[in-house]
């Protein structure tokens, strides 16, 4: 093989590997994202990370309440005690905000809306994608 042959598949070598190596970052990159972005964690999901401890699995207030903590209200009654139509709005207020109590009170409700942001470093729009998949999954197991 000649020199100037050796030299132009050597060439060729270095770019098919910096094109190869371009390619899958992005790639690499793009799946990044879109897990992060994506409807990944279901509403069940989220509600069992982070509503369960308190209101339990069944959404019916019957985890564990530590004093001085009242039991959480039965998630699954809300279009009930609402004239019978779920209150999503209210329900992702919550989620977003807390519940305002009298001061001097323990906190009873966390504002998911904060943490949900801060601790898995998510912009405002993934923050109320998940507050929207929890809204849902809540309503879809409303009681008739």
């Amino acid at each position: 093989m000649s020199r100037l042959a050796s030299r132009n598949v050597f060439m060729a070598c270095i770019l098919a590997g910096a094109i190869s190596g371009t390619c899958l970052a992005q790639v690499k990159e793009k799946e990044k994202t879109s897990v992060q972005s994506s409807g990944a964690t279901s509403g069940a999901r989220l509600y069992k990370q982070h509503c369960a401890v308190c209101h339990g699995m069944d959404l019916k207030g019957t985890g564990p309440v530590p004093s001085p903590y009242r039991p959480p209200p039965d998630l699954t009654t809300l279009a009930r005690r609402h004239g019978g139509k779920f209150p999503a709005a209210y329900v992702s207020n919550v989620l977003r905000n807390g519940v305002r109590l009298p001061a001097h009170g323990p906190a009873e409700m966390p504002v998911w809306g904060t943490d949900l942001a801060t601790k898995d470093e998510r912009d405002e729009a993934q923050v109320s994608e998940r507050i929207k998949a929890l809204t849902d999954y809540i309503e879809s197991l409303q009681q008739k």
